[in-house]
């Protein structure tokens, strides 16, 4: 059985790559949104475009007729991202890939992007998040492998302590680790290959950038 698999195109700043391009092949596609202006780069058309639009202007409207657009208030508790998100788990999504999350302006957004993915994973999504040159995913307790190119740099951010912490398959590795909340311990690492993550509790957020060799 297979689980359907949307990408979420963002605001935020978005690095078109062969990589990227492989883990947004066969995704339906949601537009947030600003996030539209990605569409034509990525060669995709999406099939819903949401948002308040007080970040589209009127040209990428014309551009883009066809694509069915629901308009919500500025004045709304939602980011466009969430709203975006909703309609995508509405239509069944178990796998999200969140394009144009990390990066640009708006710091607070891309922090919340990244708390957001720690309580979909919770729920039992499986998500990524990605500029193109930078990629996170949420770490919580169990086992997890993330394919990263060898040499490449990632870090584990604790979202709060973390214990029971095994990093397999990198430069520095650690074997069941507690790491307290606010510690660098974990800032810089080199994978190998595939790296392996095991966690007994806490929640982590994994940043990599897999075009990154500088600590190779």
């Amino acid at each position: 059985m297979t689980h359907p698999a949307f990408a979420i195109l963002m605001g935020g700043t978005l690095t078109p790559t062969e990589r990227l391009g492989q883990q947004l092949a066969g995704t339906h596609v949601i537009a947030a949104d600003g996030g539209m202006r990605h569409a034509a780069m990525l060669k995709l058309s999406p099939e819903l475009w949401v948002g308040d639009f007080d970040s589209t202007p009127q040209g990428l409207i014309d551009q883009w007729p066809d694509v069915p657009r629901e308009p919500y208030p500025p004045a709304k508790n939602e980011t466009d991202g969430e709203i975006a998100v909703a309609a995508a788990l509405a239509r069944g999504a178990k796998k999200l890939v969140l394009a144009g999350a990390l990066g640009g302006t708006r710091s607070d957004h891309a922090f919340m992007h990244l708390l957001q993915a720690a309580r979909l994973a919770k729920e039992g999504l499986e998500v990524m998040l990605t500029s193109g040159e930078e990629e996170a995913w949420p770490l919580l307790p169990g086992e997890r492998e993330i394919d990263l190119p060898k040499g490449s740099l990632f870090s584990v951010l604790g979202l709060d302590t973390l214990d029971g912490l095994t990093i397999a398959g990198a430069r520095y590795p650690l074997a069941g680790f507690h790491l307290p909340f606010g510690s660098s311990r974990t800032i810089s690492n080199v994978a190998e290959g595939p790296v392996r993550f095991t966690l007994s509790s806490g929640r982590a957020i994994l940043i990599a950038r897999p075009h990154d060799f500088s600590g190779a």
